[in-house]
């Protein structure tokens, strides 16, 4: 990737003019969607339906949600990458990698755009000027390598079996949900009696640890336990690693079935 970075760097840039081509809002449409589905996940879970008893909850299902709209989106995207591109890919030596990785990557930039405007609000609504801070940026990094792993193995996969598209948009909804966004994971409901329940939805679920982390430091301002830190940079990087072994195993057939 290194030896390619130029090409890398190319393609990062013709995926964001595609993205937003033709759109006269452009890449603030990525900062448009999470605050529409705020103001309406917001106006039902704590006007309407009173189970979100959370201050300043508008802050803390926006902490949320940036997460899991940069995740899902990596993967939607990433999905379909490789058929996308399959001239260049049957046509150029490169890197294969560098195709959903620079869709993932282009992810990341709007994800920090939105992550840079929620700062400062959450400085004033929250004040949590805090040194814990500063742990946002191995966060983001751990949170990177897992969409990026991911992202690599539905690339992949949706190549030699293009069900996997249709079946990863299926299956995001349910995850969506089950994710601890909208409430936190003791108030899910059985959580208080089943306390396995709890452990179940909070690490069995490798997204829900990294929405935890950067809402604890986003909203509440402290530092995440160490052993979730550690819980991070062990899902990130192990699900870096899959989706790179398993990338390279079958992307050796990509110029033959595409």
């Amino acid at each position: 990737m290194l030896r390619y970075r130029f090409l890398f760097e190319q393609m990062v840039r013709r995926e964001l003019r595609q993205k937003y081509k033709g759109s006269a809002l452009g890449v603030l449409w990525y900062l448009v969607n999470p605050l529409v589905l705020m103001g309406a996940y917001a106006l039902m879970f704590s006007v309407l339906l009173r189970v979100a008893n959370v201050p300043d909850y508008p802050l803390f299902l926006l902490a949320g949600l940036i997460v899991w709209v940069f995740f899902s989106q990596s993967l939607l995207a990433a999905a379909p990458s490789l058929v996308q591109n399959a001239p260049l890919v049957r046509k150029v030596r490169f890197p294969r990698e560098a195709i959903p990785a620079s869709v993932t990557t282009v992810q990341l930039a709007t994800f920090l755009v939105m992550l840079a405007l929620l700062l400062p609000v959450a400085l004033v609504v929250r004040d949590v000027l805090d040194p814990a801070l500063l742990l946002l940026v191995p966060i983001v990094a751990f949170l990177f390598c897992l969409a990026l792993g991911f992202s690599l193995l539905a690339a992949v996969l949706n190549a030699h079996y293009r069900d996997v598209e249709p079946i990863l948009g299926a299956a995001l909804l349910p995850w969506f949900f089950l994710t601890p966004i909208f409430l936190r994971v003791e108030d899910f409901p059985g959580v208080a009696e089943h306390a396995w329940l709890g452990d179940l939805l909070q690490w069995a679920n490798p997204v829900a640890p990294f929405v935890d982390a950067v809402r604890e430091v986003v909203y509440a301002g402290v530092a995440p336990p160490a052993g979730q830190m550690l819980y991070l940079a062990a899902a990130g990087l192990g699900v870096l690693a899959l989706g790179v072994a398993v990338f390279r195993r079958m992307e050796r057939d990509l110029a033959v079935i595409l």
